[in-house]
């Protein structure tokens, strides 16, 4: 049985991590590309963002015993599998994992516009991943 406590508490830091993301005053890219203080500021909740979601993620596998997923994306398609989540916000969970992994090791390499981008409309997609998580817990 999955431990809902657990599950509030990581929710509730990914609540947090997108809320410091909206509250950021971004009036336009212009501001966040001549700004590094607003992109570390993004880039480092995006990163604990998708971190806890995918913590989510490997503790409900875990204590619903799914499987042993061999990796990060595969623990978005055994919840898919197991009817948490569907084709569509699997892939884009997919895609955050991806982002998050760039942040982490190949920082040079990314685009400012697209993590302005995600920061104001990808964003969402990791509140509707919570949502799709507690309608069936």
């Amino acid at each position: 049985m999955v431990d809902k406590d657990i599950i509030l508490a990581k929710s509730s830091a990914v609540r947090k991590h997108i809320k410091r993301i909206k509250d950021l005053p971004l009036k336009d890219f212009q501001t966040f590309q001549n700004n590094p203080d607003y992109q570390d500021i993004l880039l480092f909740n995006i990163q604990l963002a998708v971190q806890n979601c995918f913590d989510i993620a490997a503790h409900i596998i875990s204590d619903e015993d799914l499987g042993i997923p061999g990796s990060t994306n595969e623990m978005f398609y055994t919840l898919e599998e197991n009817g948490y989540l569907t084709r569509d916000i699997t892939e884009k969970m997919v895609r955050a994992v991806g982002f998050r992994n760039l942040i982490v090791h190949e920082y040079v390499n990314l685009k400012l516009d697209r993590v302005y981008e995600i920061s104001k409309k990808d964003i969402n997609d990791l509140e509707v991943f919570l949502r799709h998580i507690f309608s069936k817990l």
